[in-house]
């Protein structure tokens, strides 16, 4: 084969892989093929919930002291002892305060003397003043040594009133009926109460009925209502879920770390006693909840069907002008090519669900949304993805025979 035919054969075939090319990616288009997706109409539950920890305290719980001084002399309860109220719970050493009493009675029995003795003198002057047997300085002695001594007499009275009242104070009784959480003290110890009363005890009125105090962020708060679904587990029993509701959104701020939280007490019935106080929840809040309510995906609501999306051969119909408002959306069901357009009421909705006051039934198929397929020459994003897998770096290690050439 001479020079001049090489040449010839090489152009011509240059030529047609050129026309090939360009028949392929500049040849006509084909219609895109438009995939549907349908979901029916469905009775379904709609929630939305907060959730949040907190822990579990008994709904009464009483600290119990005393407000004298002493050695603690005898101990009747221990921990979860079952007490009545009324019920002895231990008793200080009264010696010293019995010493006290008699002194302060002693002093009474001497003021009392003085202030009878005081009561006569001044009884005597002030029946000579009247008939001007005795002058004026005399009758204001005797009245001013009657007055002092008075008030002695009353001062040693309550001295005395509260020295009794403190030997009482001896002997510790129980507020409430309940169940001994704590106990802070032992036989022999001495009690300091000049300050602050000592807390020697912790009393749970009735470990049946429990609560959480729960911590729940600021940003939850405000869809947090008295009377709503509580569900909450615990560490302790991570196979049981406790069932409570909210009982009080209590108003004061908690700052830490510059996250503000409000606490909210909520109801813990126990009637198997496995919540015990201090236990950490993990709660759920029920703010919305509805069940078995006729329902669509909220996505459904959001679709419309676009010329540049549905194919060139389907018809929307739509009656007139429709409202479309904060209750009021469309939802789209498509027969064969045609889209007709379904007015509806709306009520509550979690974001996936909404729930379908009126205007359709359940059972009816609607549209929820449309993916147009993909044109020749047009480069899908997974395959988009696969190209860039392929571009590896060069420091990166390579396949054998990557490096090539071809």
């Amino acid at each position: 084969m001479n020079k001049k035919k090489k040449i010839i054969i090489t152009s011509f075939t240059g030529i047609l892989v050129i026309g090939i090319a360009v028949w392929m990616f500049c040849g006509p288009a084909k219609e895109n093929k438009v995939a549907y997706e349908t979901a029916k109409v469905s009775n379904e539950n709609i929630s939305n919930t907060v959730t949040a920890t907190g822990t579990v305290e008994p709904v009464t719980q009483v600290e119990v002291g005393t407000q004298v001084s002493g050695i603690v002399d005898k101990l009747f309860v221990d921990y979860n002892s079952v007490v009545k109220k009324g019920q002895v719970l231990a008793e200080l050493d009264k010696k010293t305060l019995q010493s006290e009493l008699a002194s302060k009675r002693s002093n009474m029995a001497s003021c009392k003397t003085e202030y009878e003795y005081q009561l006569k003198n001044y009884t005597r002057a002030k029946t000579l003043h009247e008939k001007n047997l005795v002058s004026d300085t005399d009758y204001e002695t005797a009245y001013y040594n009657y007055q002092k001594a008075k008030n002695s007499y009353d001062i040693s009275k309550n001295d005395y009133q509260k020295a009794q009242t403190n030997i009482g104070y001896a002997t510790i009784y129980s507020p409430i009926d309940g169940v001994i959480l704590s106990r802070s003290v032992e036989a022999g110890q001495t009690v300091a109460a000049s300050f602050s009363t000592p807390t020697l005890f912790i009393i749970a009125n009735d470990l049946k009925k429990m609560r959480v105090i729960a911590n729940v962020d600021e940003a939850d708060i405000g869809n947090v209502k008295v009377g709503q679904r509580v569900s909450f587990t615990v560490d302790a029993y991570p196979d049981d879920t406790f069932e409570g509701e909210v009982t009080e959104v209590r108003q004061e701020a908690t700052t830490t770390n510059n996250v503000v939280t409000y606490e909210v007490v909520i109801s813990a019935p126990n009637p198997d006693l496995k919540l015990k106080p201090g236990l950490t929840a993990n709660i759920t809040i029920y703010t919305l909840e509805k069940n078995g309510v006729l329902s669509v995906p909220s996505k459904a609501l959001r679709f419309t069907p676009d010329p540049t999306v549905i194919g060139n051969e389907d018809k929307v119909v739509k009656a007139g002008n429709i409202k479309e408002d904060a209750t009021h959306k469309v939802l789209w069901k498509r027969e064969g090519k045609t889209f007709t357009a379904i007015p509806v009421e709306i009520g509550i909705t979690n974001g996936t669900l909404t729930e379908i006051i009126s205007g359709i039934q359940s059972g009816q198929e609607i549209v929820t949304g449309a993916t147009a397929g993909q044109m020749p020459g047009q480069t899908t994003q997974a395959a988009k993805g696969e190209e860039q897998k392929s571009e590896s770096s060069p420091f990166m290690p390579q396949r054998p025979g990557a490096n090539k050439n071809k």
